[in-house]
């Protein structure tokens, strides 16, 4: 089986829309938050890997294709943010001062988790990037000399468990704005976040796309900086 996934192309990619499609199709049946989508696919597809024995190399290899449209689709995000440019320029400093918050937020809660279990360097530095997208923090977590294999996963959760809470956060401290709904589910989940800030409105969808973006840049810089501390 390990020389079949290998040798076939679209293995991987089959494997992986078909686990998100029956994810999606869990979650509108149940309407559940935490039947998330990416999370059951995660789930299946790890299933299948183990009932079948085939190699992890051998499916990435395989699903390349589904890895390579990763940065296009952060890319086409920028597209509901064009829409909305107008609040975008009437807000800009508080958009700014939001997003920087959110990103001072993360990485100090990261530092101060690191010193209360006693993490070392290199696991510290590969947690830093965790509440921007994939396609930005793999690159902060090499550059830092952490292990970018579970930068990605930390990455992916913090999305998914982003989407599964942000209505519920939201509705908890009376958080109505669309704009500051969207700059925070952007800030703290990325990506995948964003897809549920854009089933909550366009306005929140399209500042979301833009935390993403700001988001990534102060962490990157940001991450080199705190890097330091420890």
């Amino acid at each position: 089986m390990n020389e079949f996934a290998a040798s076939s192309v679209f293995f991987g990619v089959f494997v992986t829309l078909a686990a998100y499609l029956i994810g999606l199709k869990i979650r509108k049946k149940t309407g559940l938050v935490l039947m998330n989508p990416l999370l059951i696919a995660i789930v299946l597809v790890m299933l299948l890997l183990c009932t079948l024995d085939i190699d992890y190399a051998a499916y990435n290899q395989s699903a390349r294709l589904v890895s390579s449209l990763l940065t296009p689709a952060t890319i086409c995000l920028a597209v509901p943010l064009y829409e909305q440019l107008h609040l975008l320029r009437r807000h800009k400093a508080a958009i700014l001062i939001g997003v920087l918050s959110g990103v001072l937020t993360s990485l100090v809660c990261v530092l101060a988790l690191a010193l209360l279990f006693g993490l070392d360097h290199a696991a510290y530095v590969t947690l830093l990037p965790k509440s921007i997208t994939t396609a930005i923090g793999m690159g902060v977590s090499e550059e830092l000399g952490g292990h970018v294999s579970i930068t990605v996963a930390v990455i992916i959760i913090t999305g998914i468990l982003g989407s599964m809470i942000a209505e519920s956060v939201c509705r908890v401290f009376h958080i109505t704005d669309p704009i500051a709904r969207g700059l925070a589910i952007g800030t703290s989940s990325h990506a995948i976040g964003t897809t549920k800030a854009m089933e909550m409105g366009e306005v929140e969808g399209a500042m979301s796309s833009l935390s993403i973006v700001v988001a990534g840049i102060l962490t990157v810089a940001g991450a080199s900086l705190f890097s330091l501390l420890l």
